[in-house]
């Protein structure tokens, strides 16, 4: 199919080649030849009458002009998988739909088991391949690299739809033997002790609680960081240090190190945990019956810690 005089395959060609940076993965991605997607790209280069990626070391760079369309490109991309490739109608007992999720380890560790319980329960044959922290989780949906995001309502893009899951408290998690675990828990010596906190990878971006903490101008001192939520609890173990933790998470761990649970002496806001989708995507049914789910579990969940 034509427009414009531009066969429509080469954009797929031209995503998957400013994706990949190099002729041989984008030609892996694309199920073709390095001579087909090499051609491919010759004939971009002269409808576009720009060079679009040139060579830098190993790596293909994107000129100002690739870079302009990168995003156009995508957003045309999304348009039509989501309005001709998504089957009308989804059946979670004969799908083989691969659903792809962005979550935390905190979210794998509390929420995803309640999940995976009620689509075991609908005998549901979908995958589900959850997609891990890192920064900038809007430009996975963007790309449709992710079908939803499961995250703080604060981190989640203007630009799509969205929805509260559940809410999350926080509590402090000290080492049993830690001075922090005797006597009143101040605000004084919360801000006077060393704490541990998460930071996504790829070195921008905040968890929620450091966020918060950022927002309403409290400054601590920070000894340890760490990728992941699930290992802060142990990280304090033999220490006087703090973690600020997910309240489910730091229960479900509690009973597996010498830890103790304190209330925060500081007011922190409950989190509210969001889910986000492709405005594109509104109305795809897997999604609609995968929302569904989602909110369902979430119902389980508190059923169960109750």
């Amino acid at each position: 199919m034509r427009f414009n005089r531009l066969d429509l395959n080469l954009l797929v060609a031209l995503d998957a080649l400013l994706t990949e940076g190099s002729i041989t993965r984008a030609a892996e991605r694309l199920n073709l030849s390095p001579s087909a997607t090499s051609n491919a790209l010759a004939r971009l280069r002269e409808y576009f009458d720009d060079e679009l990626l040139v060579q830098v070391g190993r790596r293909m760079e994107p000129t100002p002009r690739a870079q302009g369309l990168q995003e156009a490109v995508r957003d045309v991309l999304v348009r039509v998988d989501s309005a001709i490739a998504i089957p009308p109608e989804f059946d979670p007992s004969t799908s083989d739909r691969v659903f792809r999720i962005f979550v935390s380890d905190y979210t794998q560790m509390v929420f995803v088991p309640h999940v995976l319980a009620l689509a075991s329960a609908a005998r549901c044959t979908a995958r589900f391949e959850f997609l891990p922290q890192v920064s900038n989780p809007q430009r996975s949906l963007e790309r449709g690299e992710a079908d939803l995001l499961i995250i703080p309502r604060g981190f989640l893009s203007p630009d799509h739809p969205d929805e509260v899951l559940y809410t999350e408290e926080f509590l402090c998690v000290v080492w049993r033997d830690s001075p922090h675990a005797r006597g009143e828990f101040t605000f004084e010596r919360y801000l006077a002790a060393s704490h541990v906190v998460m930071q996504p990878q790829g070195g921008i971006g905040d968890s929620f609680e450091v966020w918060f903490a950022k927002r309403y101008g409290v400054s601590r001192r920070v000894a340890v960081t760490t990728y992941g939520f699930s290992a802060m609890p142990a990280l304090v173990v033999g220490t006087d240090l703090i973690a600020t933790v997910h309240a489910r998470l730091a229960r479900a761990l509690h009973p597996a190190w010498p830890i103790e649970l304190r209330t925060p002496p500081l007011p922190i806001t409950a989190m509210e945990q969001g889910l986000q989708w492709h405005k594109y995507r509104s109305t795809d049914p897997g999604l609609v019956w995968l929302r569904s789910l989602l909110k369902k579990a979430a119902v389980r969940m508190d059923a169960v810690a109750d």
